[in-house]
């Protein structure tokens, strides 16, 4: 049993190289879904399931292995059985284990029939890219031959030209002399204006900083005399004070030498009733000594008891006036001790006080000698800042009119950033026309069938950005154009292209901007794009940049007013999109019937037509969103929602300077034209079979319009449409006109995708005002028949 299984290494061999193969970046064959649980029996501690019907056949284990660890589990699976003997309990186990190597070797046999399908799958793809590269190789070996005869044609053509160039070399030397000469001239202009535009900006920040520190002298100044009045009035306070402390000292000084006085003669009579004290004392203690004498002797003198009676009442009514004087001097003498205290205290304090109003009258001597110098330093300072001042008010004034010439050279550069912004314009070419690929959407299908087209950005020096190239049933066209957007350009990358012909529409041009192209290729989305910030198209990034370099220009003097109006035209009728009430209908019987007029300056007017004035970016995207539910819309086979009518969204711009007295009339029309498709291919009827028809004429008049122009015809067929009529301002003289060519590439549309290309291309061709100059190279210009 053991020999007739592979040995293990082989199978993580294999298993290594299928590792190798998907790091490698090739498609494995998809696995089965596994589940990593063997069985139920492996799931309940490895015991070996219940069979699953009644009799005694054991159930095979479903076993499912999703990579590695599954097989390494499985080979790290150990046979156990209730005891050694148990040979039957291992010989399941065993069963088990062989049924799930042999699952293991079958999912490893069908990982290598799909890595051989692989292997085959690549090598044959290996042999048709080789023989690709042979095709290449031959086909680059026929235009080396080419470039070799056209090489020597060239050579022959060189020797002729040389001699052409030697007679044109003075005449060059002449022109490079004066071109040099010019171009120094335009730098040396361009480093003053830099110089005027820094000393300029230096001069308004001196001028804001010398008008705050004039603000701040002012300030300092009036501080200063306040505190002088103050200081002042300080200091006659203080005198005041001076001399009132002085009086004061002199009548505490009076009023200590009579207490003084008053306490010494205290002291005198003190010392008075001490001795009268004194003397009672004594008495009294005569008396008592008496006493006892006469008490003694009144035993042996009864006879004599009268007198001694008289005697001892005159002794008691003496002791007791004795008393009452001693009473009245202790009482005498407790008051002089208050009074003697209470005079001490007074004394002390008037002492105390004396000193403090000594102390206070040298501090204020002291305080009035600082105030006074520093009133006579805010003299001397206020001095010298008057005198600043005026050196401050004299340079002001020198600023200011270096300003003022600072701000007429500004003016002059702004005139001349005009001239030279519009002479950018008119060299690129007056009308202009880009090509947008639309990304392929899931729902588009295979875009490059077996009759289908292929489409390539050349990547050429030449042709970068520029060309575009189409296969198509084995047939190359080539198309060459001002700018082409492939189908990973964002929003942004287009707009950044355009940005420069609506700076023209402030500078007081006349500015279209239309796309063109067949029902789904991208138009709506390049004109209007959706919501989000990246996905913003044309006509909301145009007004941003409008309202932010309006509000920009406010600093110079520029002021602006804006109108906006959206009209569509349908079935060769205008309709105003911002109508009050106006319902989301193809009826014409209750339409107005608008007017075109062209007034001698070249402005156009509709009648009738609802012209709001707008104020700000919210304003406008209001409107848009107004216009869009109004705006007529059906379903054809090309799209679900495709646009039936030409959208035109109008801005007429005015700004005026107050400070130079400049004017400035500008107009920016964006255009989102209805797609243009063959009738077969719409499969228009009916309603949509007029609308189509309509459309298609439109387009072709707009074609002829362009054509008649780039050719200098004395008669262009403007009325031959009302789009075109609504447009002839913007088609001539100094206006500026850009086609934005948007094509699908999936292969069903790769009729429409020439006819639109073809028709870019001979509105490239032509040379509407100035000529661009004859700098851009067109390769392929030999093939251009088919464009």
């Amino acid at each position: 049993m053991a020999s007739s299984l592979p040995p293990r290494s082989s199978y993580l061999k294999k298993e290594n190289a299928g590792t190798a193969r998907r790091e490698m970046g090739l498609k494995v064959a998809p696995r089965r879904n596994v589940l990593s649980a063997i069985n139920n029996g492996e799931a309940n501690g490895g015991a070996p399931s219940a069979p699953a019907d009644g009799g005694g056949a054991e159930a095979a284990p479903v076993v499912e292995f999703g990579g590695r660890e599954d097989v390494e589990r499985l080979l790290a699976e150990k046979m156990k059985g209730k005891s050694k003997n148990d040979f039957k309990g291992r010989n399941e186990q065993m069963s088990d284990y062989i049924k799930k190597l042999r699952a293991c070797i079958r999912w490893y046999m069908e990982l290598e029939d799909g890595y051989l399908a692989e292997q085959e799958k690549l090598r044959s793809t290996l042999d048709a890219e080789n023989s690709r590269h042979t095709e290449l190789e031959a086909q680059l070996s026929n235009a080396i031959e080419e470039l070799k005869a056209a090489n020597l044609d060239l050579t022959r053509r060189c020797e002729s030209l040389e001699e052409t160039l030697n007679r044109e070399k003075s005449e060059k030397l002449i022109a490079v002399e004066s071109y040099e000469k010019e171009k120094q001239e335009r730098e040396s202009a361009e480093r003053s204006r830099d110089v005027l535009t820094v000393e300029l900006e230096r001069a308004t920040h001196d001028a804001k900083r010398f008008s705050e520190q004039l603000k701040m002298v002012q300030d300092t100044n009036k501080r200063l005399q306040e505190y002088n009045t103050s200081l002042q009035q300080y200091n006659s306070n203080l005198q005041a004070d001076a001399s009132k402390s002085g009086e004061t000292i002199s009548k505490l000084q009076k009023e200590k030498s009579a207490m003084m006085e008053t306490m010494a003669a205290l002291r005198e009579c003190h010392n008075s009733m001490s001795s009268q004290l004194e003397s009672s004392r004594a008495s009294q203690q005569e008396a008592i000594r008496v006493k006892e004498e006469l008490r003694k002797e009144v035993e042996c003198r009864r006879a004599e008891s009268k007198q001694v009676r008289d005697d001892r009442d005159h002794a008691v009514a003496q002791l007791n006036s004795l008393n009452i004087e001693l009473a009245t001097c202790k009482e005498q003498f407790g008051r002089a001790s208050k009074e003697c205290e209470c005079m001490s205290t007074k004394v002390s304090a008037l002492e105390e006080t004396c000193n403090t109003q000594q102390e206070q009258i040298q501090t204020l001597q002291k305080q009035l000698a600082v105030a006074t110098d520093k009133l006579k330093l805010a003299d001397v300072t206020a001095i010298e800042a008057m005198t600043g001042y005026e050196e401050q008010k004299e340079k002001i004034k020198y600023l200011e009119d270096r300003l003022a010439h600072a701000e007429s050279q500004i003016v002059e550069g702004d005139e001349l950033r005009k001239k030279l912004h519009n002479t950018i314009l008119e060299l690129k070419g007056n009308i202009r026309v880009f090509c947008r690929v639309r990304p392929l959407l899931r729902f588009d299908g295979d875009s490059n069938g077996p009759e289908g087209a292929s489409i390539s950005f050349p990547t050429s020096v030449e042709s970068a950005g520029r060309a575009i190239d189409l296969m198509n049933q084995g047939q190359k066209l080539s198309f060459s154009y001002d700018k082409v957007f492939d189908h990973n350009a964002s929003q942004e990358d287009v707009f950044v292209e355009i940005s420069q012909l609506v700076q023209s529409a402030l500078d007081g041009y006349k500015v279209c901007i239309f796309a063109y192209g067949q029902t789904g290729s991208g138009k709506t989305y390049t004109m209007m794009g959706k919501s989000g910030i990246d996905q913003k198209g044309i006509i909301p990034r145009s007004l941003e940049q409008i309202f932010k370099t309006s509000q920009s220009l406010e600093s110079q003097g520029w002021k602006y007013s804006m109108q906006a109006s959206m009209l569509e035209i349908y079935n060769e009728s205008i309709r105003d999109l911002l109508a009050p009430g106006r319902p989301n209908s193809f009826d014409m019987t209750t339409s107005k019937q608008y007017t075109i007029k062209h007034d001698s300056h070249g402005n156009t007017t509709v009648s009738d037509l609802t012209i709001i004035d707008v104020f700000s970016i919210a304003d406008v995207t209001n409107l848009l969103e107004k216009a869009s539910h109004s705006r007529s819309v059906g379903k054809t086979q090309m799209n679900e929602q495709s646009s039936r009518s030409h959208f035109v969204f109008t801005l007429k711009i005015s700004g005026s300077n107050e400070n130079t007295g400049q004017h400035v009339q500008g107009v920016l029309n964006l255009i989102d034209l209805a797609g243009s498709e063959r009738l077969a291919k719409s499969g228009s009827t009916g309603d949509r079979l007029k609308e189509t028809q309509s459309i298609n004429k439109s387009l072709s008049a707009l074609s002829d319009v362009i054509f008649a122009i780039g050719k200098g015809d004395d008669h262009v067929p403007f009325r031959n449409s009302k789009l075109t009529y609504l447009l002839q301002p913007c088609l001539g003289g100094d206006s500026k006109t850009l086609m934005f060519v948007n094509i699908s590439p999936e292969a069903s549309s790769v009729g429409e995708t020439i006819c639109s290309l073809r028709f870019a291309s001979r509105v490239n061709a032509c040379e509407i005002g100035i000529p661009r100059r004859q700098t851009q190279a067109r390769p392929f210009d030999s093939r251009l028949s088919y464009g």
